[in-house]
């Protein structure tokens, strides 16, 4: 059955150079067509060496159907291959950040956005038509500062449909768990949006490895709710980078065993979190 994202994976980890011409003229005239002078969101793509990849992503976004005014906005970080000659070949305002790490790409882009939300988006990841107007339905209501939502990985050779399923199963069943008392954990970077204003007080830290996006949302709790949009159609797609290419027995044992560890901390919140030595940037 065809999915959604099938047509960006055709892309996707493809040198930029060999993606049709007629692929990247859609894109480009469509990121044209989404430009505007007064955005009200603002959809910011981090990416370091990221060339093969963020064609897929950008023209995912380049189709977003949305009734919010929005701008496509890039941050280089540090790459070494053509991840900004990608960004402008297709059109997009890039924004170079020689300091290596999340924590300043997203800065970066905290800084340049316009819009009054401002959505996280990783260059390895791919998003589904209704995403933005999915996450906004949840985002404007009264009282939330904050939304995140969950994701799936595409299958491969090495990871079945199957063992996707079941992984997801597991792991969504206990960030929805953790949610209550802990939201601030379950969030990530490719798949939050959050009010720019609130974000801008509370700041990115970019002195650790990993952690920004939850270190972010620890902050924004101040302002008000952080909620999750359980929504299948919106869920966006991405790669393997926090997985691996281990066989998905091996790491459904392994989220088993680490989640097990952790139950007992889903009944209470907490506000701080100690930093370990290994995330630190020296």
């Amino acid at each position: 059955m065809t999915k959604w994202f099938d047509k960006y994976l055709s892309v996707y980890g493809m040198p930029f150079k060999d993606v049709p011409q007629q692929t990247k003229t859609v894109i480009r005239e469509n990121i044209r067509r989404k430009k505007t002078t007064a955005p009200v969101v603002s959809l910011v793509v981090i990416a370091h060496n990221e060339e093969c990849r963020l064609a897929a992503c950008l023209w995912s976004l380049s189709e977003m159907e949305t009734k919010y005014p929005v701008e496509i906005l890039g941050v280089n970080n540090s790459s070494a291959d053509g991840t900004g000659e990608v960004f402008k070949a297709l059109g997009v305002d890039c924004f170079d950040e020689p300091r290596k790490s999340p924590g300043f790409a997203r800065r970066c882009g905290l800084e340049k956005a316009r819009g009054k939300y401002h959505f996280f988006i990783d260059a390895d990841t791919m998003y589904p038509k209704c995403y933005v107007d999915k996450m906004m339905g949840k985002l404007e209501r009264s009282g939330n500062v904050c939304v995140g939502t969950f994701w799936s990985f595409y299958p491969d050779t090495r990871h079945s449909a199957m063992g996707l399923h079941l992984f997801e199963l597991v792991r969504d069943a206990f960030l929805w768990l953790q949610h209550f008392k802990r939201p601030e954990l379950c969030v990530r970077g490719m798949t939050m949006a959050f009010r720019t204003d609130c974000a801008r007080q509370v700041g990115l830290r970019t002195d650790i490895r990993r952690g920004e996006d939850g270190s972010l949302a620890l902050g924004l709790k101040r302002f008000g709710r952080i909620v999750f949009l359980y929504s299948r159609k919106a869920r966006p797609v991405t790669g393997y980078g926090t997985l691996g290419e281990r066989p998905m027995a091996s790491i459904l044992a392994e989220r088993v065993r680490v989640q097990s560890k952790r139950l007992a901390g889903l009944f209470h919140k907490q506000s701080h979190y100690e930093d370990t030595a290994d995330n630190i940037i020296k």
